[in-house]
């Protein structure tokens, strides 16, 4: 069991948390949540003992082994992924060459003091490579990679040729591999398609029998995998018993509780004061009154915590384009590679998007989903076929690559004002109000911000526009679950029409109502919600 006991931590004039406390129960699989900035990252860190609390005392029992995946993964060179994945259990492979060196000096001849304090240094090793699961690290190894995306015919492929989002894979497949006591993971599910989200979950669900920290997300990813969850917040640290939907109604019972505690109090203050206002000059109730005022001076005061609060902003309702938005007729994709091949993304695909579909475009990893909608979107060109765009159709288009081309000198205000030229204060402030940007924060410089709020502004300069077609390519990447909810609200009240990518369940099951789903070049598409698509799929892994 590790224990976080009356722990404070202060970055600079920020206080992240005061005398806070909690556990980390053997087995016991944690979901760890809060506002960005208030801590859990500290969490951590202190828990893998790359920071120190201020105060307080972190304890946590001998020979724990502990496994930390952060988003900084670190340089990668001169192995193979599957080398990569197995040096991270350097202290197994090791354990395994000083028995192989006992084993080899039991058949040297020796007293037998000495075989028998061999023998018992022997069987201490083996329990601890049992413990270590070493007998079976070369085959778990590769199963954690095939999980997550990277199969055997890439085991071997050197670890510079795999993109940023690869290296993630290889990072998080070494620690759980390495199958510690206690697995801290901060945000497993970045860079991971759906198909290896549904491994992992599978995975820490049977296979993991420690205890897991985890952030993430994605609500049904956190649903699915932990029992309890543990909020940082307002400078404490509060446990609840329970998944991600648990804690937020119990989060929500507690608030109005204490509410209602806090107006209980304040009338009882205000009664109490305006005792002592109006007896304080009597001399005849003079006892009365100090002793009125010594019990206010030791009453506890509750505070209400600053709540988070989104605003909604009143978008105008976009210009009405024609009954049919785009059609595409016999599109077929073929990408040429370094060495002049040609390689087919999809072929012979047709159809016809309607006004106000919302479709989800579905596929594994590499199926052509972000193709596709580049050429819906006229940012690339088919190989073959066509696409009609309909009359009075207005794109907007959302893409990773969009967030490049936003101006890193400018700050948050000043890039919403470029789209806005006509608009107020007021009305610009309003809009980054409804993308969770309030007070100084819109002062921000781009070059500041995270990859989140980088995400936020570029949705938000898209929406400030009369455009009735959004084409959104992973608009839910980057975004903690304040910010998929806002941005699920938002595009549930759209009034145009919607084809997007996301790797995230729950918003697909709350805003389509129609899915294409590509395999292995074709399109087949589904008359119905991604609930149906699920019932009629029994393949589907989105």
């Amino acid at each position: 069991m590790i224990q976080l006991s009356n722990i404070s931590r202060q970055h600079g004039s920020q206080i992240l948390f005061r005398d806070a406390s909690c556990q980390i129960l053997p087995g016991t699989h944690t979901g760890l949540v809060g506002p960005n900035g208030a801590g859990k990252t500290t969490i951590f860190r202190i828990i893998a003992g790359e920071e120190e609390p201020d105060s307080g005392e972190v304890i946590l029992p001998k020979k724990t082994t502990i496994g930390y995946f952060s988003q900084d993964v670190g340089e990668m060179s001169g192995r193979s992924a599957l080398e990569e994945v197995m040096a991270t259990c350097g202290s197994v492979v090791r354990l395994a060459v000083v028995m192989q060196a006992m084993e080899a000096e039991m058949c040297e001849p020796q007293s037998d003091d000495q075989m028998a304090e061999l023998l018992e240094r022997y069987g201490t090793a083996v329990e601890e490579f049992e413990h270590l699961e070493g007998y079976d690290l070369d085959s778990r190894a590769q199963a954690v990679l095939t999980g997550l995306g990277i199969g055997p015919d890439r085991y071997n492929h050197p670890v510079e040729s795999f993109s940023g989002g690869w290296k993630m894979r290889i990072a998080l497949a070494s620690i759980l591999t390495l199958k510690p006591d206690v697995l801290l993971l901060d945000e497993p599910t970045n860079h991971l398609d759906v198909e290896s989200i549904i491994w992992l979950e599978e995975w820490l669900s049977s296979e993991f029998k420690g205890a897991l920290l985890m952030t993430s997300h994605d609500r049904d990813f956190m649903n699915r995998v932990v029992t309890r969850i543990i909020e940082v917040a307002n400078a404490t640290i509060t446990t609840y018993g329970g998944n991600y939907d648990f804690y937020e109604r119990e989060r929500d019972i507690r608030r109005e509780q204490l509410i209602a505690s806090f107006n209980r109090q304040q009338e009882m203050l205000a009664k109490e004061e305006e005792f002592i206002a109006r007896f304080a000059a009597r001399a005849s109730h003079a006892a009365q009154v100090q002793s009125r005022v010594k019990k206010l001076e030791k009453i506890e005061r509750i505070e209400i915590p600053a709540e988070e609060r989104t605003v909604r902003f009143g978008f105008a309702e976009p210009p009405r384009s024609g009954d049919d938005v785009v059609a595409f007729e016999n599109l077929s994709k073929v990408w040429m590679t370094p060495d002049g091949l040609g390689k087919s993304v999809f072929h012979g695909i047709s159809g016809m998007v309607k006004r106000l579909d919302k479709i989800a475009v579905v596929g594994v990893n590499g199926a052509g989903k972000s193709t596709f909608l580049k050429i819906l979107a006229g940012q690339t060109e088919a190989t073959e076929g066509s696409v009609t765009i309909g009359a009075n159709v207005e794109i907007g288009y959302f893409s990773q690559h969009a967030m490049e081309l936003l101006d890193p000198k400018k700050n948050i205000f000043e890039t919403l004002q470029e789209c806005m030229p006509l608009a107020t204060v007021g009305m610009i402030r309003n809009l980054l109000g409804a993308f969770l940007f309030s007070g100084d924060a819109v002062e921000k410089r781009i070059e500041n911000i995270s990859g989140g709020e980088k995400s936020r502004v570029v949705l938000a300069t898209i929406l400030s526009r009369p455009v009735n077609f959004l084409i959104l390519d992973e608009p839910t990447n980057h975004l903690d679950i304040r910010s998929r909810e806002m941005l699920l609200e938002t595009l549930k009240n759209f009034g145009g029409t919607i084809v997007l990518v996301s790797h995230d369940r729950h918003f697909l099951r709350l805003l389509v109502d129609r899915v294409y789903e590509i395999d292995h070049g074709e399109m087949r598409m589904y008359e119905g919600s991604y609930d149906y698509y699920l019932s009629k799929c029994h393949h589907a892994v989105i």
